[in-house]
């Protein structure tokens, strides 16, 4: 499992979120809407610190990771972070 975090999404964090390097990301199992893998759950995100982190990434000054309670949602799957620039919004892409 390995998550992409492309440098337009970086951005996105520093811009929209207000982020700062240093900052922890968090990805996990949203229960809500759907994805390829797991009806009804989906990618969420928040910038609490880590207790129990199984998968991290250091990319562009920031922390990402996913807890241990949440790598069945992502187990065996890559994930890429980008922005839809038509929604000004992140994307998530899964990459098998």
């Amino acid at each position: 499992m390995k998550m992409i975090i492309t440098d337009q999404a970086i951005q996105w964090f520093k811009d929209e979120m207000d982020l700062e390097e240093g900052a922890f990301i968090r990805f996990f199992a949203r229960y809500g809407g759907s994805n390829p893998f797991h009806e009804g759950y989906s990618i969420g995100m928040n910038t609490d610190a880590p207790i129990q982190a199984t998968i991290t990434e250091d990319i562009g000054g920031f922390h990402f990771y996913i807890e241990n309670d949440d790598e069945w949602f992502f187990a065996g799957h890559d994930f890429k972070v980008d922005v839809n620039t038509d929604l000004d919004e992140l994307s998530f892409t899964y990459l098998d």
